[in-house]
């Protein structure tokens, strides 16, 4: 018996992906970036920051700033 993830869209993109597979298409270049996710005085919940290229995890937690400092690759 199928699970519920393996039906409805999750299912219906994975057959998309095959046919074009078959068909030769190629899959879209999809760009990740690093992001920064943490806890601020302002939001105790881990939250984005910003993006790893502009900005400091060391120096947000050093100073204070952010806690719980995560980075995480995601779609640009």
């Amino acid at each position: 018996m199928p699970r519920g993830y393996e039906e409805g869209p999750v299912a219906e993109e994975a057959e998309r992906r095959r046919d074009e597979l078959r068909r030769g298409v190629k899959a879209e270049r999809v760009d990740d970036r690093s992001a920064v996710f943490g806890s601020t005085a302002d939001d105790e919940t881990s939250h984005f920051l910003g993006w790893l290229d502009d900005l400091d995890p060391d120096e947000l937690f050093e100073t204070g700033k952010a806690w719980g400092l995560t980075v995480r690759r995601i779609r640009a």
